[in-house]
C-alpha cells in the first residue's frame, strides 16, 4: 500500500510540473514575446511589409523576382541575385544549393534522366545571361563561350571536354598534343584526371549576380551589381544614368554595426523609388 502511495504522489507531482510548464512556456512566455514585440517592434513583429498604394508589395526581409509572366527578367526593374529557394525566394524552401567550388562536372542528360548541371556550369550560364541583359561581357575564368563550365576529363590516350555533349565543338581544339573531344552523354569519364582550364578571361559580372545566398531569400545586392544595371534602368526608363546613380547611392546601407559585411542595395526599396521618381 505504502508502495502504491508512493508512485501516486510521484505521478502527480510528474502531472504538476508538465502542467506548469506547458502553461509558463507554451502560453504565457510566447504570449508574454508577443506583446513584447507588438508593443516594441509592431512593424518588424509582423514581417516588415512594405506597402505602395496602400497595398502590401513584399517584406524588407525576404527578396522577389522582377520577372515577367514569361519568366523573363522586367528590363525596367533592378534584378536580385540567383535564388535557389524553390522556383525562387520561396519562404517555405528555403535552402541553399549545397554545392560547392569542386562541384565542374555536369551530370550530362540521358534517355530517362534530365541530368545535373554543376555548379559551375550554373555560375557559367548565369553570367552569360547577365551579361547579355546588361550589354556587358557575361565572359568569366573557367567558363566556355556557351556557358558552360571549361573542364576537361584528360586520359592516357584522350581529352574530353565533358561538360559538351556531341555534337558541341569542344572550347579548345588540343589539349597537350592531344585532340579534344565532346563528350558523349551515358559514357562514364570517373577515371579520368579532371582538369578545368582558366582561360584567361577577366569577370565584369560580380560574384553576386551569378551565386545564390545561403537562405535564397537575401534582399540586397552589392553596390557593384547595382551600378552594372544602372545603365540598362536609365535606357528603359529615358532618365539620366545619372539620376539612377543617385537613387543607388540613396539605397545603399553600410556594413553592420560599422564592420560587418560589405555595403548593400536593397533591390524592392529601389525600384519603389524608381516608379516613384517617374
Amino acid at each position: 500500500m505504502e508502495r502504491l502511495l508512493h508512485w501516486t504522489r510521484a505521478h502527480l507531482v510528474a502531472i504538476r510540473a508538465i502542467v506548469v510548464l506547458t502553461v509558463l512556456t507554451g502560453g504565457i512566455y510566447p504570449l508574454l514575446v508577443m506583446g513584447v514585440g507588438q508593443a516594441l517592434f509592431h512593424h518588424q513583429a509582423n514581417g516588415s511589409l512594405v506597402q505602395k498604394d496602400g497595398k502590401t508589395v513584399g517584406s524588407a526581409l525576404i527578396g522577389q523576382l522582377f520577372t515577367g509572366k514569361d519568366g523573363k527578367p522586367l528590363a525596367r526593374y533592378f534584378q536580385t541575385r540567383p535564388s535557389e529557394a524553390g522556383e525562387g525566394y520561396d519562404m517555405l524552401s528555403t535552402a541553399a544549393s549545397n554545392l560547392g567550388p569542386e562541384d565542374i562536372v555536369d551530370t550530362l542528360p540521358v534517355p530517362g534522366h534530365a541530368g545535373r548541371k554543376s555548379l559551375l556550369t550554373q555560375v557559367c550560364a548565369r553570367s552569360r545571361a547577365a551579361g547579355e541583359l546588361e550589354g556587358v561581357s557575361g565572359a568569366r575564368p573557367y567558363c566556355t563561350d556557351e556557358g558552360v563550365g571549361a573542364v576537361l576529363k584528360v586520359f592516357p590516350h584522350r581529352v574530353v571536354s565533358v561538360n559538351q555533349p556531341c555534337p558541341a565543338t569542344p572550347f579548345i581544339p588540343k589539349y597537350r598534343g592531344m585532340a579534344v573531344e565532346c563528350a558523349r552523354p551515358g559514357e562514364d569519364y570517373a577515371a579520368g584526371r579532371t582538369v578545368p582550364v582558366d582561360g584567361g578571361a577577366t569577370a565584369e559580372v560580380p560574384p553576386d549576380a551569378v551565386t545564390a545566398s545561403g537562405s535564397g531569400l537575401d534582399p540586397d545586392i552589392s553596390v557593384e551589381y547595382a551600378r552594372l544595371q544602372a545603365p540598362r534602368i536609365a535606357r528603359e526608363r529615358r532618365t539620366p544614368v545619372e539620376r539612377v546613380l543617385a537613387l543607388i547611392a540613396a539605397h545603399t546601407t553600410g556594413p553592420a554595426l560599422g564592420f560587418l559585411g560589405e555595403p548593400a542595395v536593397h533591390v524592392l526599396d529601389l525600384n519603389l523609388a524608381l516608379d516613384q521618381a517617374r
